[in-house]
């Protein structure tokens, strides 16, 4: 099998946010399968210099794009068993930054259209194109419209993967004819556009042969949402005929590991869980200036992984839970406009709550080590991965769950002695606080409490169950 993996980021290479992480791991998980898969990104200014030096120039061309005929260049390096190519343009891509440009809808439609032009040139024919986020949404687009003549391109697939709804790549309608160079019929019919506007992500998924998120909410749901639709494009997935499959993103074991994160102060598994988590509670607690009580579980909350409505859900917990036999730590509410509220909450409880503004990698590690439960009272599943590496490092899960069936932290059954985690299916204060309550009674019963900890320890969210998941998506596309 064939894959060719496209992104506007990715890591070792480069990065802005958790997209890089996301694309970088999977391709190479996807490789550990046998699978030949490659890579494209943009050949950016900004990539270290230690990751160019050994990049190779494998071909060069022309591309058109509306009216302009367009240079580039196609550099390729090995690392780590992947093969990546680079698209090099410096008018499009040697800039400071990424993104944030007033041409960037011309930067990334070039870039799609380089990445087919440059195919034959480089003698890869993949049977799967994936595609991640509104950067590569014309991928689709100009395969089917535009390539789809060559006999080069015929039986490529593509998949499309939405990594978050908040950047969809929307733009006026003039883009249409004047940068893509696509007939107004595609804007009319609504193939290109949404809500008025040309819209690279709404382009990304008409044009896709499978779509996925990165968010397991919405597997399987598409008969609930079809039937109360709403205006987020998000919305649109469930009002049409599409194959949508959730694939949460897998957690680098190499990165989040309680037995060998650098990281935190004492190393351990899910076999003495319970002394590992001990001492780094008692190193976290000297860091931060917490009082030192034993017997007492620590409850981490992160403020950057709650959306608004978790935010304020979190606060009216907060401020009518007793604090007498439970500790919390708040890290990274410098940007939380509901930072008052929480320092409110510590300067009620000096002893038992401290709040920290930052959110250093060493302080997240830490506290991941250190905590028995990690609160994420939000709405929607925006933050799954950090409910996973809560998993991995044996802090407890308290997270809102609409359904049971569909919420990857399966509540926990003390008869059974089954489960990983605790959910609360009424999003109100009432229901949270008293599932927080109900964790601290777990707490209490030490053969209980590491029965539960060693379920979320063991519970497996590599990045080798994701790699599976999407190679059987790729599997359904090629059958015959």
């Amino acid at each position: 099998m064939k894959i060719l993996v496209v992104a506007s980021e990715a890591m070792p290479f480069i990065r802005t946010g958790g997209l890089a992480d996301s694309v970088g791991a999977l391709t190479r998980a996807l490789a550990a399968t046998g699978a030949d898969v490659r890579l494209v990104i943009p050949r950016y200014s900004g990539i270290d210099k230690a990751m160019t030096r050994d990049m190779k120039m494998v071909a060069t061309g022309i591309v058109n794009l509306a009216w302009r005929q367009l240079y580039y260049g196609v550099k390729k390096v090995r690392h780590h068993g992947v093969t990546t190519y680079f698209i090099d343009n410096e008018w499009y891509f040697k800039r400071d930054q990424l993104y944030g440009y007033q041409d960037d809808a011309e930067r990334f439609a070039y870039f799609c259209r380089a990445v087919l032009a440059m195919l034959p040139e480089i003698g890869f024919h993949p049977d799967i194109i994936h595609c991640h986020d509104w950067h590569t949404g014309l991928v689709g687009t100009f395969l089917k419209e535009d390539f789809r003549s060559d006999r080069f391109y015929k039986g490529i697939k593509v998949i499309y993967t939405i990594h978050s709804f908040q950047y969809q790549g929307s733009y006026p309608p003039s883009v249409l004819r004047d940068v893509l160079g696509l007939p107004q019929n595609l804007f009319s019919m609504g193939n290109v556009a949404y809500e008025g506007r040309v819209n690279y992500m709404k382009a990304g998924i008409v044009y896709a042969d499978a779509v996925t998120t990165v968010h397991s909410e919405y597997d399987g749901c598409e008969a609930e949402l079809a039937a109360e639709p709403g205006p987020g494009l998000d919305r649109y997935l469930w009002t049409q005929d599409l194959s949508v499959t959730g694939i949460i993103n897998g957690i680098d074991d190499d990165t989040y590991n309680p037995l060998t994160d650098t990281y935190i102060h004492w190393h351990y598994t899910d076999t003495d869980a319970w002394a590992g988590k001990q001492k780094n509670k008692e190193a976290l607690r000297n860091r931060i200036g917490l009082k030192r009580q034993r017997r007492v579980p620590l409850m981490a909350l992160m403020a950057p992984f709650l959306d608004e409505e978790g935010a304020r859900l979190a606060v009216q917990v907060l401020e009518t839970l007793p604090f007498e036999d439970l500790q919390l730590v708040i890290i990274g509410t410098q940007d939380c406009r509901w930072e008052a509220s929480f320092c409110d909450i510590a300067a009620a409880h000096p002893t038992q709550v401290v709040v920290h503004p930052l959110f250093p990698q060493s302080l997240i590690h830490e506290l991941y080590a250190a905590a028995d439960l990690f609160l994420l009272p939000s709405r929607h599943e925006s933050y799954e991965l950090s409910q996973l590496i809560a998993l991995r490092y044996g802090a407890i899960p308290i997270v809102y769950g609409e359904d049971p069936l569909k919420t990857h932290i399966q509540p926990f059954d003390k008869y059974r002695k089954e489960g990983n985690g605790l959910v609360f299916y009424h999003f109100t204060a009432r229901d949270c606080r008293y599932t927080i309550q109900r964790a601290q009674s777990y707490y209490e019963d030490a053969t209980l409490w590491q029965r539960l900890v060693h379920n979320a320890m063991t519970s497996d969210y590599s990045w080798r169950k994701t790699a599976q998941a999407y190679v059987s998506v790729y599997k359904q596309l090629l059958s015959p």
